[in-house]
């Protein structure tokens, strides 16, 4: 395990350091605990092992690439006629309602009856959705305004693209079938910190992964166990694992809920398991690549003036203590700077909660 950034799909690595143990509650795939927010506790490596075992079958986890005649559009007439079978089996139809499905609703259908330019939006548009973003475009031409919501987007897209279907040039790298891919949601920490400590942990469903593969390595976990431990906190009893010992098929854990990533002894990333999935022939299949960024939010966040670290929760302004106005300070900063020991005001100044736009991102 690894610390990365937003948007990450993690590779399971089928061959464990740990045979899977059985769930305690006797379900190994997701089943929701809360309706569209999380899954039940499930094991990853016994899900993937149910996973493949219903899907066991010639062809069924292959990865290798189909051979021409089998793609769709390749055979003429047999292929259509192959076509219309496979409709008619996952419809339930009859083949008859296939074929005339097909010769209705059929891409040539699709078609336009002009070869039209798709690049000019049409001025007698009924689509909603196209009429906004012609009179965006318009209005760019005509402020000549730089749009980073665009730059962000082509961003993203080629950091999806960038390792779709990409296969290593060592076959030793190579992806094995029926491998489990997760993505990973990380969110961006209150605090930003350079990365001058290697300790770290990750902790899931009760117990503390900590990384202990360098000699310098702290158990940073250590001090929330002693926490927990003084009083009767309502917690339960944590366990603690050396990080390296497991991989993600030795956990079980629950799609959608926030678990917890920490570094740099205070810096702490809200991590979330968004999906967990057979890995497919388009995927990036270099093992050497995982885990993979796939997608990096827009950082847009406004640092306090003070400490350069946190990120602003107050602004003020006609600030007789501040260098610019308006100013933006961190909770702490603020505090220190304007009120004395006993909770009074110092100086001249209007302040304002502020919400910032990073926290949306």
């Amino acid at each position: 395990m690894a610390e990365n950034n937003q948007g990450i799909s993690t590779c399971s690595a089928i061959c464990g350091g740990q045979d899977p143990v059985p769930n305690s509650g006797g379900c190994n795939f997701p089943e929701y605990e809360l309706p569209e927010l999380n899954t039940r506790a499930f094991h990853v490596g016994a899900f993937g092992e149910l996973w493949r075992g219903r899907l066991r079958g010639q062809g069924d986890l292959s990865l290798k690439e189909p051979p021409a005649s089998a793609l769709p559009g390749q055979g003429g007439v047999a292929d259509s006629g192959w076509e219309d079978a496979a409709v008619a089996r996952d419809l339930g139809c009859s083949l008859e309602t296939a074929t005339e499905l097909r010769a209705v609703c059929g891409l040539d259908k699709l078609k336009c009856f002009q070869e039209e330019d798709p690049e000019v939006i049409p001025e007698d548009t009924d689509l909603v959705t196209l009429g906004i973003r012609k009179r965006l475009l318009e209005h760019r031409e005509e402020t000549i305004t730089i749009d980073r919501v665009c730059r962000q987007e082509t961003f993203a897209y080629e950091m999806e693209s960038h390792a779709i279907g990409k296969k290593p040039e060592n076959p030793a790298d190579m992806i094995e079938e029926g491998e489990l891919i997760l993505s990973v949601n990380i969110l961006y920490p209150v605090i930003f910190h350079k990365d001058l400590y290697k300790s770290a942990f990750f902790y899931f469903e009760g117990t503390f992964y900590n990384d202990k593969r360098y000699p310098e390595c702290r158990d940073l976990s250590r001090t929330i166990i002693e926490w927990s431990e003084s009083h009767d906190r309502g917690y339960g009893k944590f366990q603690t694992a050396k990080m390296e010992e497991f991989t993600f098929n030795d956990l079980r854990i629950k799609l959608g809920f926030p678990y917890l990533y920490c570094h740099q002894g205070d810096c702490e990333h809200v991590l979330v398991i968004t999906d967990i999935r057979l890995v497919h022939r388009d995927d990036c299949l270099d093992r050497t690549l995982y885990p993979l960024l796939i997608k990096k939010h827009w950082l847009w966040t406004r640092k306090c003036f003070v400490c350069k670290m946190y990120t602003a929760r107050w602004v003020t302004n006609n600030d007789s203590f501040a260098p610019d106005d308006p100013c933006f300070f961190c909770d702490v900063c603020f505090r220190m700077l304007h009120y004395d020991s006993e909770g009074n005001k110092l100086g001249e100044f209007l302040a304002y909660p502020y919400v910032d736009p990073g926290t949306f991102n």
